[in-house]
Order: structure tokens, then C-alpha cells, then sequence
């Protein structure tokens, strides 16, 4: 069972490429929520007013991947899809690319775009620090006081990240952990005694 996936450590460095006068300009984005991608765009939108085309190709999720890719007015899949399909060869998710087109004045033709699309979302991925991270089940785990002792040792053990914690008579912490170890977690908390623990959706 695989429980990592590849993403961007941050946003990429703008990337130009030139096809007969028209200018592409590609850009890479980490996000996890639809939220984020509309401000990107709005941000894109102000910074190159004078651009005609700002397409865009998403995906966001591991288990369950929502993706989206949009041609913003090109001719039917010349641009969205030619971007999505980068971001499908980097096996990367939680990103948004975007690449705004300046017209030069000539047409290039659905193999041109294609090819000038692509390549700008080529050109934004390698600009991009590519790195792994695991996929997280994070739990919720709630108990009396008394019993603290024995649930930081299991946490220590096992090395989960505490998320948060609230701790008054009766405690709650939250606790994160990498998907391949999230059942012999679970059922460790669930055998305790006097501990409830419940998976965070």
C-alpha cells in the first residue's frame, strides 16, 4: 500500500516560452482546496492584464482526485488538457499550472497550441521543487486525566504528531499518523482501557 505522494514545496518561478510572438507564461501552485485556486487566478489576472488566455489544469487529492482542466476560451482541449496531461507525467497532485497566453498576432493552429501549452506546463513543473509527502489519518482520541501517562507513551512509541490537545478533566488530542501504520494505531488507543479514539474525516 502506497502512502506517499508527490507535490511542490512551493510556488514555481515564472517560466516564458515563445511561440510565433505569442508568449506563454507558466506558473505551478500547491493546493489542497478549489478556494485556492480561484485567488491564484485573480492574482494572474491583475498581474497580466493585457493577456488573453489564463488556462489552467488542477488536481487535488490522493484517495479521491478531483481535477479540472479548463481551455479559457482556446479551441476545445488545445490548452487545459495539454496541462493536466504535464501534470499527469510529473505524477504530481495538490497543484494548480497555469499558463497565460499573450497573442502575438499569428495563429498557431491546434497542434501549435497543444505543443505551446504543454510545454509551458513542462517548462513550470521543472521550475518546480518536486517533493514526496505521506498521506496522514488523523484521529481523535479523548480520555480522563489518569490515563494521560499511557497515551503520550503510545504517541512517543509510535511517533505520531499531536495536531492539538486540549487538556482539562476530560482530554481530547489530536493525533496525525502515516496511512500504512493508521490501523495498528487505531486498535492499540481502541484495547486501552477508558480510551475512545475516532477517525477524523
Amino acid at each position: 500500500m502506497t502512502d506517499t505522494y508527490k507535490t511542490i514545496a512551493s510556488p514555481s518561478e515564472e517560466t516564458l516560452f515563445k511561440e510565433k510572438n505569442s508568449k506563454f507564461f507558466g506558473y505551478a501552485y500547491p493546493v489542497t482546496l478549489e478556494e485556492e485556486i480561484k485567488s491564484h487566478l485573480e492574482i494572474l489576472r491583475k498581474q497580466h492584464y493585457g493577456a488573453v488566455h489564463y488556462c489552467y489544469a488542477f488536481q487535488i487529492g490522493t484517495d479521491k482526485i478531483q481535477f479540472r482542466a479548463n481551455d479559457d476560451g482556446e479551441p476545445s482541449n488545445t490548452a487545459g488538457a495539454p496541462i493536466y496531461g504535464q501534470i499527469q507525467s510529473f505524477g504530481v497532485t495538490n497543484i494548480l499550472v497555469v499558463v497565460v497566453r499573450y497573442f502575438g498576432g499569428i495563429k498557431l493552429g491546434v497542434g501549435g497550441l497543444i505543443s505551446a501549452y504543454r510545454t509551458s506546463a513542462q517548462m513550470a513543473l521543472e521550475a518546480s521543487e518536486i517533493i514526496e509527502k505521506t498521506i496522514n489519518i488523523d484521529y481523535s482520541i479523548s480520555f480522563d486525566y489518569k490515563n494521560m501517562n499511557k497515551v503520550m507513551r503510545v504517541i512517543k512509541e509510535k511517533n505520531l504528531e499531536i495536531i492539538s490537545q486540549k487538556m482539562e478533566l476530560g482530554c481530547e488530542i489530536v493525533i496525525s499518523t502515516r496511512k500504512k501504520n493508521a490501523e495498528i494505531v487505531f486498535d492499540i488507543f481502541n484495547s486501552i482501557f477508558e480510551i475512545k479514539i475516532k477517525l477524523i474525516e
